[in-house]
Parts: C-alpha cells; structure tokens; sequence
C-alpha cells in the first residue's frame, strides 16, 4: 500500500476517538448533531446526479429494493420518500437510515445505492482489469450517538464482489455473494478506509473465491478533519491498483499482491448510508451533491 502524503495506519482500536469540535455550523442537540444550511429558501435546487444506472436499496421489507426506470421518480414515490429525497435548499440527494431490515449477508440496515451497469439487472459487472472511477462531493448531515457518546459510523461508499454463475457453482455457493474489497467509512468525523487481505496468500485460484478466505487489513485513516462539512471522495480502479483520494489533495493507493490476486472478481461501486449499528434509536442521514461513475 502507497501512501501518498505523510500519515499513520491505525488498527481498528482507533476506530471511535471522539469527534472534534468544528467550527461553527454544527448545532448539537441531546446526542444527535445537525449541519445548519444558510441557503436562502426560496432558492429552490434540485440534485443532478442521475440515477439511470443505480438501484437503491432500504431498510424495510426483505429489505426492498427500488430499480431503474421506478428509481427515477424518487422524489414522488412514496416508498423512498422518508429514505432518499431532495433537499432543495442546497441541491443534496438526502439518504436517511436507521437499524431495521438487512441484507443476507449483512447484520446492518442502510439506504444505499448499488450501481448497476445494465438498468434493473445485477449480473453486468466490471473487473479491475477493465477498471472504473467513481467521484462523489457529500456530507454527513446526522449521526447519533452510541451510550459511550461517542458517534456511530456509517460507510458512505463501496467496492463490492461479486461472483460469476460458474464461479458461484464451482464452489457449490447458493449466491453470488464475494466480499467487498473496499469499505469507505465516516468515523468519527473522519474519513476511514478498509480493505480485504487474503488470510492465506497461497491460496488457490479456487480457494480464494470463498468469502472466509479475505480477512480485514489494518485500515487506514485520512488525517484530514471533514467533520460535517462538504468533502469529495474519488475512487480509481485499474488493473491491480485501486486509489481513493480525499478533497483531491492526499490519496492511499493499493497495489500490493492482495489486489492482483482480487483480479478474479468482478465488482460494482456502492454509494450512500450504510449504519454500522443496531442501537434502538440509531440513525444517520447523509447529503450527495455529486456523484458520478465512469468506465
């Protein structure tokens, strides 16, 4: 791993420091923190990212999901509206999430878009080889706060694997479930990165199609202070490597043996409000400004 300004890998021991006071626009109420926006609101504005090719995913039903073309009339359908919306004070597309239902393989609840490459179809995916960019300007808007008080975390983007049919059946597998190579988290007022690393590097072209054989690596964290204010995350896929840059000013790069054995996967980009609680009470809400995806 290459990093590319001058800062520490911290364990995951280090994963709820209190969060630093900002400067300001934070407004704090019992255990929650809200950004105050000044816009002026009659100056209505209106998010511009296009949802074509994502589909959403909510922490209700089995959880339930909201595909293209249905995605794209958010703003009047009545399923998505308390969870993905528009604040048009300041042109954000809101997620608001809180513990309920999960996905199979997650004991977590989020209001997450999932990229998908093909409208309304999850088998169209992408390698490292044939590479792939995402960029996004958001900001945390409301978190509460654990019974420590100390602030829960939520990851704000994703790279996620995903096996092919024949791989899938090569391992008798009843899903295409692999794991995500990469998890973006806010914490603590902080950007946080997590990765998988092989346990066994020696692995078999086979054996490393199975979930149990990636662990997690140390993470890492930005020492860039974001708090609740606007920052951009751009992520960069090519072959073995992958960079996530923060506020276009400072980056970690990984390009060591454990990305280019993860050539074997295909993957999709995630993006929005992924809790990582299950406290009674716990939510978050998270702003998008921006976000846009190329390959």
């Amino acid at each position: 791993m290459l990093i590319s300004v001058s800062c520490q890998n911290d364990s995951d021991n280090n994963d709820n420091n209190i969060l630093e006071e900002d400067s300001g626009d934070i407004e704090q109420s019992g255990d929650n923190v809200t950004n105050e926006d000044n816009t002026n609101p009659d100056n209505y504005i209106l998010s511009k990212i296009d949802l074509s090719h994502w589909k959403v995913t909510l922490p209700i039903g089995n959880p339930t999901e909201v595909k293209p073309p249905e995605i794209l009339n958010y703003a009047t359908n009545e399923i998505l509206k308390p969870f993905m919306y528009n604040d048009s004070t300041d042109g954000a597309l809101v997620f608001h999430t809180y513990p309920g239902s999960s996905t199979a393989n997650s004991s977590y609840s989020r209001t997450e878009l999932r990229e998908q490459m093909e409208p309304g179809s999850n088998t169209t995916n992408w390698t490292f080889a044939q590479g792939g960019t995402m960029k996004g300007t958001l900001a945390m808007n409301e978190i509460t706060k654990d019974n420590n008080g100390k602030y829960h975390r939520t990851i704000i983007m994703q790279i996620h694997g995903r096996l092919t049919n024949q791989q899938r059946d090569l391992i008798g597998q009843n899903d295409n479930n692999a794991p995500p190579i990469l998890k973006i988290y806010w914490n603590q007022g902080k950007v946080r990165v997590k990765t998988k690393v092989l346990k066994d590097i020696n692995a078999s072209d086979t054996e490393l199609l199975r979930t149990d054989a990636w662990g997690d690596d140390e993470g890492y964290t930005f020492p860039e202070y974001v708090g609740f204010q606007k920052f951009t995350l751009e992520v960069k896929v090519s072959k073995d490597r992958m960079e996530i840059i923060l506020n276009e000013n400072s980056s970690v790069v990984y390009d060591d043996i454990n990305i280019k054995k993860w050539s074997a996967f295909e993957n999709y980009f995630k993006a929005g409000n992924y809790l990582v609680t299950r406290d009674e009470g716990a939510y978050a809400t998270v702003k998008y400004y921006h976000l846009e995806v190329e390959h």
